[in-house]
């Protein structure tokens, strides 16, 4: 998880733990709210992750499919070896 989304799920867990320490039924309103958060910072996270994997998957195809042109002098360095 990136370090913003640490921040926002910590802040939601110590409303939920405030809740529970200052006014016991504020725990009905806290909780929802927090779940739905820290939801919604996952659900965001994934989102950034997987779009992430499909721009890799999709350089790898076009680096795949173009073909390399080497200079006289590539392949002069390429055959000495």
């Amino acid at each position: 998880m990136s370090p913003a989304s640490l921040i926002i799920v910590g802040f939601l867990l110590a409303l939920v733990a405030m809740s529970f320490a200052f006014a016991g039924g504020a725990v009905v309103v806290v909780l929802p709210v927090a779940l739905i958060g820290i939801a919604a910072v996952g659900f965001v996270d994934i989102r950034r992750r997987q779009q992430q994997a499909q721009s890799v998957e999709h350089f790898r195809e076009e680096a795949k499919a173009e073909e390399v042109q080497f200079t006289d002098r590539d392949k002069e360095t390429l055959s000495d070896k």
